[in-house]
């Protein structure tokens, strides 16, 4: 079974973590069925942006990374604490420990700017939100990423994105580089997309 982790700091933006929870899910059910997704935060009730709460399988202490694939960080609202967290050292140190051992590294919008903070990113192509010439790319860049003007980059193992309209495609990348390409467009199929 090939084990994605679900990061989440609190602020997280539901839409971008429903949408690794929805495409690892389908593929557990309905797919090569080799897939399965555990989420992970601080506390074991994390509060997303707009007053969501998710009750996680694990604490962020409690990882041991050789278990897992596969790591997936949402995006999320700086007006709901994203940053508290995703800033925190233990946040960053899972982000390298992951690198380290060249596993996937995939993000949605902001979920980059941790993953860039982490030193992962220094000379590597990457993007992040972008909505009306955003702060967050020059923040990005700051970080030391090479900022891309594309709606999803891959730069060797890690994958980022500028909005969340790209999480589907996100998910679904995710999932053709755990598996198959035929499977990925399978369980795009069977979703609808």
């Amino acid at each position: 079974m090939k084990k994605v982790l679900l990061l989440l700091a609190k602020g997280f933006e539901s839409f971008e973590a429903s949408v690794f929870i929805d495409v690892i899910g389908w593929n557990l059910v309905d797919g090569d069925k080799t897939t399965k997704l555990y989420t992970c935060g601080f506390t074991k009730e994390v509060t997303g942006a707009f007053g969501v709460k998710l009750n996680v399988d694990y604490l962020i202490n409690e990882i041991d990374i050789n278990e897992f694939e596969a790591l997936a960080i949402p995006g999320g609202f700086e007006e709901y604490g994203f940053y508290e967290e995703a800033y925190h050292p233990e946040f960053l140190e899972l982000i390298r420990q992951f690198n380290q051992k060249d596993k996937i590294i995939t993000s949605i919008c902001v979920g980059a700017l941790p993953i860039a903070k982490s030193g992962v990113l220094n000379e590597r192509k990457a993007t992040t939100y972008n909505h009306k010439k955003s702060v967050r790319q020059k923040q990005l860049e700051e970080l030391g990423a090479i900022v891309q003007n594309s709606p999803i980059v891959i730069d060797k193992n890690i994958i980022t994105s500028w909005s969340p309209a790209t999480a589907i495609g996100v998910a679904l990348l995710l999932l053709k580089m755990l598996t198959t390409e035929e499977n990925s467009n399978h369980i795009k199929g069977l979703m609808g997309f």
